[in-house]
């Protein structure tokens, strides 16, 4: 009788599958949304605007009057990692909560919320390095690892729990990863071209080094192979018959071309704060794109049914 009422405390606030799968959006949705205005921060030269990490200042954890607009920004997207983070621990509780219990999904949940501290210590060595663009870059591919823990979290908990199955042949699944891997590859030079570029966060800040001219034109080939490679993967998709795969890659290609136009229009326009910001949200849709492609690659087969239990044979003479 114990046991019974365990149980049934334990299960009293069940989470669905899709409330768990809605919070699960909501964390992709909310990483997305600092990095953002993490880019905002930079863009308006706020990065700097809390001159110390963990504190604002040397005496208080808090942005203060003398500091400006410039510490009201950077300390409100230091606020954000909060929210951020809140949204992720009530992913993690709503994984313990849900019934039945889900194998994958706490691993990836855990990773997630995890992946936001570790997040913000990054943020904080930035600020502690006087916005040094290479950690300005880690901090960058940080968000986007966690985003990608978020994404891989939202598809599972859609997936039953069987046996990984692949959709499209071998040879195109190889395709998809070396598309990925060129798409990350992107995103790292990326951060090449933001760190020799203008917007350093800072009016005193560092850059890198790098000639904005040339490591642009690294970007952009890196470009041109991963939008190449989109469209292959697209037509492959189509002549095997993998249709929903098909579809992610298209889905891909226009995220990629709308994300190039970007790139374009804002490299010869000298680089404009909102044309930047947009290419950032841009970053993050590539990788989100990238990713459904590479999970349309395969799917997740039902569980089996457990094994019937034998039945236990009665020792003789049991009934005597």
């Amino acid at each position: 009788m114990r046991r019974i009422r365990s149980v049934k405390r334990s299960v009293r606030f069940p989470v669905s599958s899709t409330l768990l799968r809605r919070l699960a959006l909501a964390s992709i949705i909310a990483n997305v949304a600092i990095v953002v205005t993490g880019g905002a921060v930079r863009l308006t030269a706020s990065g700097l605007g809390c001159p110390t990490w963990p504190r604002c200042t040397e005496d208080s954890y808090t942005t203060t009057a003398e500091m400006g607009v410039h510490g009201v920004i950077e300390f409100g997207n230091r606020l954000l990692t909060f929210a951020v983070g809140i949204i992720a621990l009530a992913v993690v509780l709503a994984v313990l909560a849900h019934r039945p219990r889900r194998r994958g999904l706490l691993p990836l949940a855990v990773g997630v919320l995890f992946g936001i501290p570790a997040q913000a210590v990054i943020g904080g060595i930035t600020v502690l390095t006087n916005l040094n663009p290479w950690v300005v870059g880690l901090h960058f591919l940080a968000s986007m690892a966690v985003i990608a823990a978020a994404y891989a979290l939202w598809r599972r908990i859609k997936e039953p729990d069987g046996p990984v199955s692949p959709t499209v042949p071998a040879p195109l699944r190889t395709l998809a990863w070396i598309t990925t891997a060129v798409s990350a590859s992107v995103l790292v030079v990326g951060t090449w071209v933001t760190g020799s570029g203008p917007h350093a966060g800072d009016h005193g800040a560092a850059r890198n080094g790098l000639d904005p001219t040339q490591i642009s034109q690294v970007h952009a080939d890196g470009v041109f192979l991963l939008i190449g490679l989109s469209v292959a993967l697209y037509f492959a998709f189509r002549a095997v018959g993998a249709e929903r795969a098909a579809r992610a890659a298209a889905v891909l290609i226009a995220v990629e071309l709308g994300q190039g136009v970007i790139g374009f229009v804002q490299y010869f326009t000298h680089l404009p704060g909102v044309l930047v910001g947009a290419h950032m949200l841009g970053s993050c849709l590539v990788l989100l794109a990238t990713l459904g492609v590479l999970f349309a690659t395969r799917e997740r087969l039902p569980a089996a049914p457990p094994a019937p239990a034998e039945p236990v044979a009665e020792p003789v003479g049991a009934g005597a």
